[in-house]
Order: C-alpha cells, then sequence, then structure tokens
C-alpha cells in the first residue's frame, strides 16, 4: 500500500503521460481529439480510474470508451516502461461529463439573468427593442 500522496503522483504521471501518448502516438480514429480529464489511482495501485471528454461531447463517449478499453494492454505496457513500478495498475475508463454540466449551468444561469432583466424592465414600463 502506498500512501496518498504517492497515489497522487503516481496519478498524475500516468495522465501526463497518457494525455501525451494519446496526442503524439494513437492513430486510433476513436481516440483523436479525447483529453485526459483526471487520473485516480487506490492505495493499492491495482487500479486506476481514467477520465476521459472530448469537445463533442457525450455524443462520442461510447466510441471514444471502446477505442480505450480495446487499446488497453497496448496503454498499459507502453505506460509500464515509462513509469517504474512494481506492479502496474490496472485500467478503469470512465466518461467525464463535467464539462456538459458546467455548459448546461451556464445556460441555466444565463436564462436566469436574462428573466431577471426582463422583469426589471417590465416593472419600469421600459419597452425591450432588439438590435
Amino acid at each position: 500500500m502506498v500512501s496518498k500522496l504517492r497515489a497522487n503522483r503516481i496519478a498524475d504521471r500516468i495522465r501526463d503521460e497518457l494525455s501525451e501518448m494519446l496526442i503524439q502516438e494513437i492513430s486510433d480514429p476513436r481516440l483523436s481529439g479525447i483529453s485526459v480529464t483526471d487520473v485516480t489511482v487506490d492505495r493499492e495501485v491495482a487500479y486506476a480510474d481514467i477520465y476521459v471528454s472530448a469537445l463533442e461531447g457525450v455524443a462520442r463517449s461510447e466510441d471514444v470508451l471502446m477505442g480505450l478499453e480495446h487499446a488497453q494492454g497496448y496503454l498499459r505496457r507502453e505506460l509500464s516502461q515509462r513509469i517504474e513500478l512494481r506492479v502496474f495498475p490496472r485500467f478503469r475508463f470512465h466518461w467525464d461529463a463535467t464539462f456538459e454540466r458546467a455548459e448546461k449551468i451556464e445556460k441555466l444561469i444565463a436564462s436566469l439573468h436574462q428573466e431577471a432583466a426582463l422583469g426589471n424592465h417590465e416593472e419600469s414600463g421600459e419597452e425591450l427593442v432588439d438590435g
């Protein structure tokens, strides 16, 4: 069992190396344009949970996760050569919907501001003119 700090360092290193591999070395079209948003490693270093996303959003999630599962053996082998660990963790891939949730929240906030502005104009008797 490793300390929490060491587990975080291992996770950071996996995230950095994997991100670089996805940009420079992986040719699978399912994995183009994806970002590794987070990696967590359990304290036994048995599993690494890898969170990914893409600009196109959740519509690509199934293809991306299938591509990562398909490439898992290659990715683990390459990363184990770059990161020296006695035991290298198995990967579990997850879709990170944080960006989609953030965008949805921003739209809700913008619509609330717009409703508030409309309410203020109606109370003052002003007419709203687009343009």
